[in-house]
């Protein structure tokens, strides 16, 4: 079967502009509105029909033939030389397939290969042939949805840019990542004020095509900024992770930000911050975490132990049937791995020693280690808890230290229960009788929960402060107005006595309650909102790089993926029946 042909745009130079027919491009003169065969697709013999043809227009220039164009989009005619314009729903299905097909992230071909001959088939069997033929006409091939979502990505982008303009200020966040192709992909998501509320976005996706250092993120943001006419002065925040080209203290990302807006807020990304705080062991829980990462590396080392033990569970009817394997990079990884070998620890011993490995097996006889696998399942179990309370979206400074400063007290409280022999609060290490607990145990359990409270005031050492007392509750019986700068205390005071506004701050959430006060006390309100909009964590770049693996998988290594990203990941919807209205319209290909 032949190739089919492309149109390319450099061909309306000599009077030709495409036509589809039969799932095929053809081309069409705009002066005669000729068409002629696919095969006839090249310069060569769109030139020579021109110079047959129209040999008066050959020195015209290319607005001349764009005009013609224009003409002929207003009364399309088809191959068989009828008027034909294709219906405005059929081009606005034509959208909304391409962004579903965008938001779940779906390769582009699905359209023309699953989505449209299901269509057809559907509506062949239940509506009849009429109604298959009108589906047949919407456009869903590879080509196309790859320019519905490239236009609808355009107007989201525009809407976004828009709103940030309309925002007293906005802050970022902003990450990188390498993708299945080793491409290094910079991941920038933006949070402002719209519509009476605190809005966050995507606003944009790059490839950094050669090094990864705080010069190159500089110089990709500041590219974006200048071309879509943002103001670095409005910005009042900007969260990244603990990574040196990020943080250098000379250097650094954040630095270089702050040389061009001395206000914006540097934050280390608190979850980061956390996970690194939770690192600390003693020695002896030390080896037993290292000893379970010994013992499912060796059950998961090859397809047939897997396999073997998997059939063992099923035999025993256990709860689970694998193992994890203990991944360094996934926040959650250790606690879930720890909590699967506890949970499976009978099956895991039966299996080592069927498998003769009496070095391994033996750990499970010992009650010492047992007791130190049920504290690390225990209490990587509550840091797991604690981490995803601080992911998600719409979270703020103010939230982040409350629950870490809430988690600390607990840490606390648990230090002292343990030293006086109550191990109530740690479920699995309970099920020991606290008479068995050795004392070994016992002080490896306090060194790490102490290790635990100096690494958390080591990675937050603001944790204590009661920093921010206004924006978090202006009406507090605490505040002492002689802290406040000078030039906020009257706005603050009148505020204070502002009955409506104290309803409003029971009933509105916090972001919610600084954008409706922006308008009636706009010194404070920019204040407060100036410590709230800076993001806490990098949580939106980290999910927006799991939906990269999606969209650009190894089939898909080549994708641009600015687009697909937007869609998948912004919650503006484009403007579909605009974008409909300035589109041409023509037969399904």
């Amino acid at each position: 079967m032949a190739k089919s042909r492309k149109y390319s745009e450099s061909y309306l130079k000599m009077g030709f502009t495409s036509l589809t027919d039969e799932d095929k491009e053809k081309p069409q003169c705009v002066l005669c509105h000729a068409v002629l065969s696919n095969e006839a697709m090249k310069p060569s013999k769109l030139e020579r029909h021109l110079k047959q043809k129209h040999p008066e227009h050959i020195k015209k220039d290319l607005s001349f033939f764009q005009t013609q164009e224009l003409s002929l989009k207003r009364q399309r005619l088809d191959a068989s030389g009828y008027f034909h314009q294709q219906t405005t729903a059929c081009v606005e299905a034509s959208f909304e397939v391409a962004l579903i097909i965008a938001q779940q992230k779906k390769p582009h071909t699905i359209g023309e290969t699953i989505v449209k001959p299901c269509a057809m088939k559907m509506a062949n069997r239940v509506l009849g042939k009429n109604s298959a033929d009108k589906i047949n006409q919407v456009s869903l091939s590879n080509d196309t949805i790859k320019r519905r979502i490239s236009i609808m990505s355009g107007d989201v982008k525009s809407q976004v840019i828009d709103e940030i303009k309309a925002s007293p200020m906005f802050s970022i966040q902003v990450d990188e990542s390498t993708d299945v192709a080793s491409c290094s992909q910079l991941l920038v998501f933006v949070r402002c004020l719209h519509m009476e509320d605190v809005k966050e976005e995507f606003l944009f996706c790059n490839a950094l095509e050669t090094t990864t250092t705080a010069q190159d993120v500089m110089d990709s943001i500041s590219k974006f900024f200048e071309a879509e006419g943002l103001q670095w002065e409005k910005l009042c925040g900007v969260c990244t992770d603990g990574a040196p080209a990020m943080l250098g203290s000379k250097s650094g990302f954040q630095m270089k930000v702050k040389a061009k807006s001395p206000q914006v807020k540097g934050v280390h990304c608190m979850i980061h911050r956390y996970t690194l705080a939770c690192k600390t062991l003693p020695v002896f829980l030390k080896k037993v975490l290292d000893s379970v990462v010994k013992v499912v590396n060796f059950i998961k080392k090859s397809a047939t132990t897997s396999r073997l033990f998997k059939q063992l569970c099923k035999e025993m009817d256990s709860n689970h049937q694998t193992l994890l394997f203990h991944t360094s990079v996934r926040w959650l990884s250790k606690g879930n791995v720890v909590n699967r070998v506890y949970e499976l620890r009978t099956e895991i011993k039966w299996f080592l020693e069927v498998m003769n490995k009496d070095t391994v097996s033996n750990y499970f006889g010992d009650e010492a280690w047992l007791q130190g696998l049920a504290y690390l399942a225990d209490i990587t179990e509550q840091l797991n808890k604690f981490n995803l309370r601080l992911q998600g979206h719409d979270t703020n400074i103010l939230l982040f230290r409350d629950v870490l400063l809430g988690f600390v007290e607990k840490i606390k409280l648990w230090n002292r229960k343990v030293n006086q022999g109550n191990f109530a609060m740690f479920e699995k290490l309970s099920e020991f009788e606290a008479v068995h607990v050795s004392a070994q145990i016992k002080q490896d359990i306090s060194e790490h929960l102490q290790s635990l409270e100096k690494e958390f005031m080591k990675y937050f050492p603001d944790l204590s402060q009661g920093a921010e007392i206004f924006p978090r509750n202006p009406f507090s019986p605490l505040i002492d107005i002689t802290t406040i700068p000078e030039e906020l205390q009257d706005e603050l005071l009148d505020l204070r006595a502002d009955s409506a506004g104290r309803d409003m701050f029971i009933e509105k959430s916090l972001s919610k309650f600084w954008c409706l006060m922006l308008r009636s006390y706009p010194k404070v309100s920019s204040e407060a909102l100036r410590v709230i909009i800076p993001f806490a964590s990098t949580y939106l770049c980290e999910s927006g790089f799991s939906a990269l693996v999606h969209i650009k998988s190894k089939a898909r290594n080549q994708l641009n993926v600015e687009d697909d990203m937007r869609l998948a990941l912004s919650k503006t919807i484009p403007r579909i029946s605009r974008l409909s209205d300035d589109m041409q319209h023509q037969k399904s290909h």
